[in-house]
């Protein structure tokens, strides 16, 4: 019984929305094209968002795993090793440029590079924080792509059911008027009017609805992938701490102040 029903209603359903499209009038047929239009650009947003996440998360574990794998945190960065689509390799390449820089004074990969670095001093902690705002800023550079194109989403969810409530409050409008011009008000004047002016409500929901979940779950998503970032970039300055900065000046002060406190 329930699947014999199934298609009568959809069939019933369908006709409906045929006969306020019918029926719409020119403002409504202009709001509706505008919410179709909101509807591709959305979907489109989502869509290319969805798989720029899926594939950095995936880019992402490939990167932390060869990373953690190896102590020298230069070693990918001396390697040439890509890791296109990762936000957090934008963030290694940055920091790893800058304390090249540092180091040799040159962030170019040559032949001679292994042997340069192996024989150079070690940098100073005022230098190192010159290499920490370098990840810094490249998180935030990396954050600002990740977030592009997001107000599109935001737009489709906040704008869509105004506007179709626009068109909807237009066209009831709108019949009341012609109901006014006619002199006699009746159920089979007013139908026509009042269902092609309730489409546009229905078609802004349509749109804002995906949008609304698309948007939440993007936004979640992106904001996790900002403090992995921000997590990643104190770990590596704690590698680079530990292995290229000179504290000799800390450890002098130490020895220098044992005595007295014995």
């Amino acid at each position: 019984m329930a699947v014999s029903l199934f298609p009568t209603l959809l069939a019933e359903s369908s006709g409906g929305l045929v006969f306020a499209l019918e029926n719409s009038t020119f403002s409504g047929q202009i709001i509706l094209l505008a919410l179709f239009l909101a509807s591709i650009f959305s979907w489109t947003v989502m869509w290319t968002k969805f798989r720029m996440m899926r594939r950095a998360k995936a880019r992402r574990d490939e990167f932390l795993k060869l990373f953690r794998a190896d102590r020298q945190p230069l070693r990918i960065y001396t390697d040439r090793l890509k890791f296109e689509g990762a936000p957090v390799f934008s963030v290694y390449k940055a920091g790893c440029r800058e304390l090249t820089y540092q180091l040799l004074g040159s962030a170019e990969v040559d032949e001679t590079f292994r042997a340069r670095l192996d024989t150079a001093p070690k940098v100073s902690p005022a230098q190192m924080r010159v290499v920490s705002t370098a990840m810094e800023r490249a998180v935030g550079e990396t954050a600002l792509k990740l977030e592009s194109q997001m107000i599109l989403l935001a737009t489709a969810v906040s704008g869509a059911p105004f506007l179709g409530l626009l068109g909807t409050v237009w066209g009831v409008m709108d019949t009341f008027s012609d109901v006014a011009t006619a002199g006699s008000a009746n159920l089979a004047a007013m139908a026509p009017g009042v269902s092609a002016a309730l489409i546009t409500t229905v078609t802004g929901l349509l749109v804002a609805i995906p949008a609304m979940f698309g948007y939440n779950f993007l936004v979640t998503t992106i904001r996790a992938t900002i403090v992995g970032l921000d997590n990643f970039a104190a770990e590596l300055a704690s590698e680079f701490e530990h292995k290229f900065v000179d504290h000799g000046d800390r450890s002098r002060r130490w020895s220098a102040t044992e005595p007295a406190a014995r």
